[in-house]
């Protein structure tokens, strides 16, 4: 069963929210304050986060912050506040979407399915077969490009035989581009292929991801070798 941790310290907005989502077969557990929060994460293995930006104890961005030290799971982050600073600084932090109060219980019901489906790791069922009719080309089990080798089955990077930790969504990312070479793609076409059609939020989040692995593949972030910019257009990857 799939455990969601709800993170507020609003209790009847917890109360319904865990009364929701247990009718939609979810396992729920929940916190109160930013401590409470890390404490539950540090000893239970949870499948999403839904984590308010407002808390008592410890806020919502350091909560956020101190989890990415040690999981990927991915995380909504709830806020109040209207100024898009706020929802920028919780993805740099590693926050995967985020939706702002007050919302309709049903919307976060559809983002955290979202969510959960393009979390969900590929398995070896998803490779196309070749023998299918007008078949998909078959999924690259390994894309290597110089010193970079993205394993598409294990989702994991490798810079120089060294496994470099990526999020799912940072290596989604990295799949997409990576595996069409010089193909320029906009932010739009980003967000639908790695976000999903579903997705509503900042299309900045792009930027916010490139950054992000661009920070952890490139030896340096402020001229890449390997995620271009094409200005005006999108970004490519120099394969």
């Amino acid at each position: 069963m799939t455990k969601i941790l709800l993170v507020d310290d609003e209790r009847l907005l917890i109360k319904g929210l865990k009364r929701s989502l247990e009718a939609d077969g979810y396992e729920v557990l929940a916190a109160y304050d930013g401590a409470e929060a890390l404490e539950l994460l540090s000893n239970s293995a949870v499948d999403l986060v839904v984590l308010d930006l407002m808390l008592p104890k410890l806020d919502g961005l350091e909560v956020c912050r101190k989890f990415r030290q040690f999981s990927s799971v991915p995380v909504i982050m709830l806020t109040a506040k209207g100024d898009d600073v706020d929802k920028i600084v919780g993805l740099e932090l590693g926050a995967d979407d985020y939706l702002a109060k007050p919302f309709n219980t049903r919307e976060l019901l559809a983002r955290i399915k979202a969510v959960l489906r393009r979390f969900t790791p590929i398995s070896l069922s998803s490779i196309p077969s070749p023998t299918t009719v007008n078949a998909e080309p078959k999924l690259r089990e390994i894309i290597g490009a110089g010193n970079l080798e993205i394993d598409v089955i294990r989702q994991r990077l490798s810079i120089d035989g060294q496994i470099v930790d990526l999020t799912v969504r940072e290596f989604d990312l990295l799949y997409t581009l990576a595996k069409h070479p010089g193909r320029i793609y906009t932010r739009d076409m980003l967000l639908e292929q790695v976000w999903g059609q579903g997705y509503f939020g900042e299309p900045r989040v792009v930027d916010v991801y490139i950054r992000r692995l661009r920070q952890k593949i490139e030896r340096d972030a402020a001229n890449p070798c390997w995620i271009k910019t094409r200005w005006g257009s999108g970004y490519y990857f120099q394969g």
